[in-house]
This record gives structure tokens, C-alpha cells and sequence, in this order.
């Protein structure tokens, strides 16, 4: 892209009048850029951040929307593009670095809205709830343990000890289109995505703190020194004794993914057991373990309610965008394997998210009721 059409996009960011599929751009070209800064001086940097960043709202203390859709970081080198790397040639990129047509007319759809709060609370004696139909308060009180419901999309467990008596199993199970957030009795905190459910007990006894997912959920574990915890899936079993981690086992993924965030994690599968560091990845496959370095932060972006592709496979976005927004999906083999990088929030709707894909030139959607087509 031409200097002068990439210094009026940084401009509109700058006075916060970017639309959304401006911002997606923006976002994505960021994401494309390498690491390093250009080889520019330190001087010819801070002249920059601070031309710039003097103009940008983000100092003020009332920050805008436009703002806060971006990470501090983000704000920080476009600033310093704005004045340093503009006598580049500045192109959008969101998929094998393909120029985007913002003029490309997309055709109008029906609104599919985006998934939300909605959750399934099965009791230890067969009773459900349905949290979208009850009110914030005391759910249930059973075996020495208060069942909340603290606010919108979050329920919390307090148990009294001197009261528990035996071990209740409860599940929460989220649908498509779904989204929840338990604290469970020892203090740790779950984040559970569309199409998953957890099972766990009222309170943790005896020398573990054992759950079972099935589908992807964020962790962060109370720690407790000796009663490690543990989370089965199908295929594996990651153990902590208190640490942040996000796990996806979806039936229909094609491996079982285990994200550590912070402290360390055990995977074991197949009598094969791997230890993970911060920023790295375990990925169970046909029964072997491999390990990896990754931006664990972007493994987390449905938890902070964003999508971040990061040269990701089309099938992968698909398999999302299926289970958040309750739709089907299709697309022709061949397509499967084409990589996108781009970000956008889960809270828009689902053809605002087809709109950014299609400007790529690369794929088109055709949307009939809650199925959706992929086409060239």
C-alpha cells in the first residue's frame, strides 16, 4: 500500500474514527510484523513515540473504546510506525500477506449474534439448572456446600468442612454458543467455552483435587502443597499443585492441546509424561507428546472474549466459529489448509467476522439460516 493511504489509516486510529474492519486490519498488520523494531535509532524511536503518542487519547484518563480494542503494546509501535515506518511500504495483511480490498461490497445477511452467558448446572441427585432462568443468589444447599450464582455468567461454591459428609459430583455443561466462568470450592477458577462441560466435587477430600473436562477450558488452581490437581480428559491427564493453563480437547480437534501460562504443568498420556514451562505448548497426538513454544496469551484470547488467528488453518477458524456462533459450516477439502492471521472481537456478529475473511479476496461465505458455505 501507497505511504499516503497507510498514514491515513494511522491517522484515523489515532483520532479514533477507524471502523471495525480498519481496526481488524491495523490489528493484523501488527500481528504480521517481525518482532524487532526497524532499523531505525533509539533517538529517531523515542522522536517518534513521542510525536505521536502526544496525539493519541491513551494518556487521558478517560481512554476510548477505539483505545482500549488494542493491547498497550499494540498502541505503542504503531505509534512509532506512524512517523518511522511509513516511508515503508505499508501493506494489510490477513492472510499469506495478501492485499485487502476495502472497497469489496459484501453482500447483506441475516444476523447471527454471538454466543453469550449460558450454562447447564447438573446437581449430584440428577437435578438441573439452567442458569440463563434463575437469579443471582443461593442456588442450592446440599452436603455442608452453598451453590451460587455471584453474578451474570459465574457461580461459586463455598463449603463449610465441618458440615461435609460425603462426596457430591456436579457438572457444568455450556452448549454451543455458550460461555461460563465456577469457582470452584478450594478457590480455583475455570473458564469453560462453548460446547464443554466440567465435572467436579462440592469439595476436594483425600490426597488429590481431581475434575474431568471435555472440551477446552482456561484453569488457574488454588495452590495447595499437597494436594495436587488434576484434569482428565479423554486421552490425557495434566496435573499442577496451583498454576494458570489452558486446555482444548474437543472431540473433533485433531490433537489435545495443553497451554501453560505460568508456574509448570505434568502431561501424561500413554504411560509418556512431559513437564511445561511458561509460553509452551504439549500437543497430544495419536498417542505421542510434543512440545512446543507458543504466545500462550493468544491461546486465551476466547477468554478474554476476542478471536486471534495467528496463521491459522481455515478448518481451525471454522471449527470456532461453529461452536461460538451455533451454526453449521462447510467448505471444500482443498480449502481447509489455507492460513489467516487476524483478530477481531467474539462479541460482534457472525457477518461482521465473514466480512474481515472476505476481504482477503480469498474466500467468500454464503449464509442460509445457521449454516454457512465456504466458497472461492
Amino acid at each position: 500500500m501507497k505511504r499516503t493511504a497507510a498514514e491515513e489509516l494511522l491517522n484515523k486510529y489515532a483520532n479514533g474514527s477507524c471502523t471495525d474492519e480498519e481496526l481488524s486490519v491495523l490489528h493484523t498488520w501488527y500481528l504480521a510484523q517481525p518482532l524487532d523494531t526497524p532499523a531505525i535509532s533509539a533517538e529517531e524511536v523515542e522522536m517518534a513515540k513521542q510525536k505521536v503518542w502526544n496525539s493519541l487519547p491513551i494518556h487521558e484518563a478517560n481512554i476510548s473504546k477505539t483505545v482500549q480494542l488494542f493491547p498497550s503494546k499494540l498502541v505503542k509501535r504503531i505509534a512509532v510506525a506512524a512517523i518511522a515506518v511509513l516511508s515503508l511500504s505499508l501493506g494489510y495483511y490477513f492472510i499469506q500477506k495478501k492485499q485487502l480490498n476495502l472497497d469489496k461490497p459484501i453482500a447483506k445477511r441475516e444476523q447471527i449474534l454471538p454466543g453469550g452467558n449460558k450454562a447447564v448446572l447438573t446437581l449430584a441427585d440428577g437435578t438441573t439448572v439452567n442458569l440463563n432462568r434463575v437469579q443471582n443468589g443461593l442456588l442450592s444447599h446440599s452436603n455442608g456446600t452453598n451453590i451460587v450464582k455471584a453474578a451474570e455468567g459465574k457461580i461459586v461454591y463455598n463449603n463449610n468442612a465441618s458440615e461435609t459428609k460425603s462426596v457430591a459430583w456436579n457438572i457444568l455443561s455450556i452448549p454451543a454458543g455458550g460461555y461460563y466462568n465456577v469457582i470452584l470450592s478450594d478457590g480455583t477458577v475455570v473458564w469453560l467455552n462453548a460446547k464443554s462441560s466440567l465435572k467436579y466435587p462440592t469439595e476436594f477430600t483425600g490426597k488429590e483435587r481431581i475434575v474431568e473436562l471435555s472440551g477446552e477450558g482456561y484453569f488457574e488452581v488454588a495452590h495447595r502443597n499437597n494436594q495436587p490437581f488434576k484434569v482428565i480428559t479423554e486421552h490425557q491427564t495434566v496435573e499442577v499443585l496451583g498454576t494458570h493453563f489452558n486446555i482444548n480437547a474437543y472431540h473433533n480437534e485433531q490433537s489435545t492441546t495443553t497451554t501453560l501460562l505460568e508456574g509448570s504443568v505434568k502431561v501424561s498420556a500413554s504411560g509418556t509424561q512431559k513437564i511445561l514451562a511458561p509460553n509452551q505448548q504439549a500437543r497430544l497426538k495419536d498417542g505421542s507428546i510434543s512440545i512446543s513454544q507458543c504466545n500462550a496469551e493468544n491461546t486465551i484470547d476466547w477468554v478474554n472474549n476476542d478471536f486471534i488467528f495467528d496463521n491459522e488453518e481455515l478448518s481451525s477458524i471454522m471449527r470456532k466459529i461453529s461452536r461460538w456462533y451455533n451454526v453449521e459450516v462447510s467448505y471444500p477439502s482443498h480449502l481447509a489448509n489455507l492460513e489467516f492471521t487476524g483478530s477481531i472481537s467474539r462479541s460482534k456478529n457472525i457477518t461482521q467476522v465473514l466480512k474481515i475473511m472476505e476481504l482477503t479476496g480469498m474466500v467468500n461465505f454464503k449464509v442460509e439460516g445457521r449454516r454457512i458455505t465456504v466458497m472461492q
